[in-house]
C-alpha cells in the first residue's frame, strides 16, 4: 500500500496549484479580453507578434503551469471547484492559441527551398527537439534563435513562424487539444498546397475523358506545362510540407505523418494521374517525344516519390506513379511500333529528281536523332522487349560478334534496325530511276545524309565507330559507281596510250565521241544534285582524275596550238582541259545550264 503524502508535500503542492491558477488565469484574462467576440480568427491582437515575444512565452509557461495544476487536482481534488475553473481556463487558452495558430498558419506561406533549409541542419535546424525551442520548457539558451537570427530575411520569418507553431501545437497536443489543432493545419496547409499546384497549371478537373478529347496541340502545352510543375511539387513543394510537419508535430511524429498524408496525398494523385491519363490516349509517333519527356520526369522523380510517400496511407501515390510509368512505357513500344510499320509500309512510287534526299530519309534520320537523345529512357523501356525480325541481322550492318564495338545493347539494335529497314525502302525506290547511275547518285546522297546524321547526334554513340566507317565506305562506294556508271561513254570515247601513234582518223574520231559523250552526260545531270559539299567535291575529284589526265595528254598531242593549221583541230577539240574543270564547277548543284562553249580562246 503506497503511503499518504505528508502534509508537508500537499500544503506545497496545493499552495503551487493555486499560484500556477491564479498566474494563468491573469495572464489568459488579459489577452482573451484583447480579443474580439467573434469567432473571426484573423481579427484576433496577435500574442505572438514580434513585441510581444516575452509575453508569449509567459502565456504559454503559464499553460504549462495551468496544465500541472489540473493533474494535481484530477489526481488529489477531483470534484473541487478549483478543477471546473481551471478547466474554464484551459478552454479560453487553447481557443486563443488556436486562433493564434490559425493566423500564422495563414499569413506565412512557408514556401523557402528544403535545401536551403537543410544546409542548416548541421546546426540543429533539422532536429526535432533542439531546432525552434525558444517558446519551449526545454530552452537551449537561445541557441537556435541566433542559428535563426543569421539567416537571410526570406529564411529567417518562415522559420521564427515555424517556432511558433512547434511550440503551440506542443502546448495544445499535451492539453488534449490535438483535434483542433490538427483541424486548423490540415485545413491552412491543404489549401496552400492546391493552391500552389493550380498555379503550376495542375487541374484537378483535367479527367481522362477531358484529356482524350483535346487536340494534341493543346495537350502538348499542358505537357510542357506539367513537366515544370512536377519539378517544382517534388522538388521544393511537397519536400517543405515535409519538413513543415515534422517540425511542427515534432513532440508527435505520428501526427506529424498523418498531417503531411492527408495535406498532400490528394494533390500528389492528381499530379501523378495525368501522365497515366496522357497514356491512355491515341499513340501516333509524333507524340512520342512529349511521352518520353513523361517518363523521363516520372522516372527521375521517383526516388524522391518514394522516399516522402512512404507510408501505407500514401502506397496509392507510388502505385499511381508506378502505373505512369506502366502505361508510358507501353504507349512508347507501341508508338516504336507503329513507327517501323510506318517505315515498312511506305509505297510512294514518285521519284526524288536529280537523285537528292528522299523524303523518308529526312522523316527518319530526324526521328531517330531525336530518339537517341532519350537513350537512358528507352533503355528501361525496351530492355524487356525483344527485336522480332524474320530473318538474321546482317552482319556486315550490325557488326562482327568479336568487335567490342559490334551493336549490343536493346536501344542500339533497335535503331540500327529501323535505319536498315530504311535503307532496304531506299534500294527499292532507287530501282525507280531509269537511268542506273542517277540510281547510284540517290543512294549515295542518302547514305551520306544517313551518315552525317549520325555523326552529328548520339546515335554515333549508339552505333560506335564501325558502323560509321562501313557506311562511309559504302558511300564511297556509290559514288565511284555512279562515276563509273554515268560517265563511262566519256571515259572508253579516250584511248588507252594518247601519247601513242594514232592515225588521224583515230584521233578525230576520239575527239568526236568525246564531244558528243561529255555533251549528253552534262546535259543530262545539270540537273542532277549532291547536297552534301563534300561528297560532291569528292566526285568531282574522282571524275577530274578518270578524265583529265588522259584527256589533256590527247589535247596536248593532238589539239594545241601547233596543230592549229589542220582545219580539223578547229571544228572537232572543242574543249581545253581547263574547260572541263569550269563545267564539273556547277556540275551536281542542282541547277541547271545550257550552255555548252567552244574552246576557251
Amino acid at each position: 500500500m503506497t503511503p499518504p503524502a505528508s502534509p508537508l508535500h500537499v500544503t506545497f503542492s496545493e499552495s503551487l496549484m493555486e499560484e500556477n491558477i491564479e498566474s494563468a488565469e491573469f495572464t489568459i484574462t488579459k489577452w482573451d479580453s484583447l480579443s474580439d467576440n467573434n469567432d473571426t480568427f484573423c481579427n484576433t491582437a496577435s500574442l505572438f507578434s514580434g513585441n510581444n515575444r516575452e509575453e508569449a512565452k509567459h502565456y504559454l509557461s503559464s499553460i504549462r503551469g495551468l496544465q500541472k495544476a489540473m493533474q494535481y487536482l484530477v489526481s488529489h481534488q477531483a470534484s473541487s471547484e478549483k478543477l471546473v475553473r481551471a478547466q474554464t481556463l484551459m478552454q479560453t487558452a487553447m481557443k486563443r492559441l488556436e486562433k493564434e495558430f490559425y493566423r500564422i498558419l495563414k499569413s506565412n506561406r512557408f514556401y523557402i527551398d528544403p535545401e536551403s533549409f537543410s544546409t542548416h541542419s548541421s546546426s540543429g535546424l533539422s532536429a526535432p527537439r533542439s531546432s525552434f525551442s525558444d517558446f519551449k520548457e526545454y530552452e537551449t539558451e537561445n541557441e537556435s534563435r541566433d542559428e535563426i537570427d543569421s539567416l537571410p530575411e526570406a529564411q529567417r520569418v518562415p522559420l521564427a513562424a515555424m517556432e511558433v507553431l512547434s511550440a503551440i501545437s506542443e502546448v495544445m497536443i499535451k492539453a488534449g487539444y490535438a483535434k483542433e489543432c490538427i483541424k486548423v493545419y490540415k485545413t491552412i496547409r491543404k489549401s496552400f498546397v492546391h493552391e500552389t499546384l493550380y498555379s503550376l497549371g495542375v487541374d484537378r478537373t483535367l479527367n481522362l475523358q477531358k484529356i482524350q478529347k483535346m487536340d494534341w496541340e493543346v495537350l502538348e502545352i499542358k505537357i510542357k506545362n506539367w513537366l515544370h510543375a512536377v519539378k517544382t511539387a517534388v522538388k521544393t513543394l511537397f519536400p517543405w510540407e515535409r519538413i513543415l510537419c515534422d517540425q511542427v508535430f515534432s513532440i508527435a511524429p505520428a501526427m506529424g505523418d498523418h498531417c503531411f498524408t492527408e495535406i498532400s496525398k490528394e494533390g500528389a494523385l492528381t499530379l501523378f494521374e495525368f501522365p497515366e491519363n496522357v497514356a491512355k490516349c491515341k499513340k501516333t509517333p509524333e507524340k512520342m517525344f512529349r511521352f518520353l519527356d513523361l517518363y523521363e520526369a516520372v522516372s527521375n522523380h521517383w526516388p524522391e516519390i518514394e522516399s516522402m510517400f512512404n507510408s501505407e496511407s500514401t502506397s496509392t501515390v507510388r502505385s499511381n506513379t508506378i502505373n505512369s510509368l506502366i502505361k508510358l512505357g507501353d504507349a512508347v513500344r507501341t508508338m516504336l511500333t507503329s513507327f517501323e510499320t510506318a517505315i515498312q509500309k511506305d509505297t510512294s512510287k514518285t521519284t526524288v529528281p536529280g537523285g537528292g534526299i528522299h523524303p523518308l530519309t529526312r522523316y527518319v534520320m530526324n526521328y531517330l536523332s531525336f530518339l537517341a537523345d532519350y537513350s537512358e529512357v528507352l533503355s528501361d523501356i525496351v530492355a524487356d522487349w525483344p527485336l522480332t525480325i524474320p530473318s538474321p541481322l546482317p552482319e556486315p550492318f550490325f557488326g562482327s560478334p568479336d568487335n567490342e564495338e559490334s551493336i549490343s545493347s536493346p536501344v542500339s539494335v533497335r535503331l540500327a534496325w529501323l535505319i536498315l529497314l530504311m535503307l532496304c525502302k531506299l534500294d527499292g525506290k532507287a530501282a525507280m530511276y531509269k537511268d542506273v547511275s542517277l540510281s547510284y547518285l540517290f543512294l549515295a546522297n542518302n547514305l551520306q545524309y544517313v551518315v552525317g546524321k549520325i555523326q552529328q547526334s548520339n546515335l554515333k554513340i549508339l552505333l560506335g565507330d564501325e558502323w560509321v566507317t562501313k557506311h562511309e565506305l559504302k558511300v564511297k562506294k556509290y559514288a565511284s559507281n555512279y562515276v563509273r556508271m554515268g560517265w563511262s561513254k566519256v571515259i572508253v570515247s579516250l584511248p588507252e596510250n594518247p601519247r601513242g601513234e594514232i592515225p588521224v582518223d583515230q584521233v578525230k574520231d576520239h575527239f568526236r565521241k568525246f564531244n558528243s559523250a561529255f555533251e549528253e552526260a552534262y546535259t543530262k545531270q545539270t540537273s542532277w544534285v549532291v547536297p552534301d559539299p563534300g561528297l560532291r567535291e569528292e566526285i568531282k575529284i574522282s571524275l577530274a582524275r578518270r578524265i583529265v589526265p588522259i584527256y589533256k595528254e590527247l589535247y596536248e598531242t593532238y589539239g594545241g596550238m601547233h596543230l592549229r593549221r589542220e582545219m580539223w583541230v578547229e571544228s572537232l577539240v572543242r574543249y581545253t582541259p581547263d574547260d572541263l574543270g569550269n563545267y564539273w564547277s556547277v556540275l551536281l548543284n542542282g541547277s541547271r545550264s545550257s550552255s555548252h562553249g567552244g574552246r576557251s580562246r
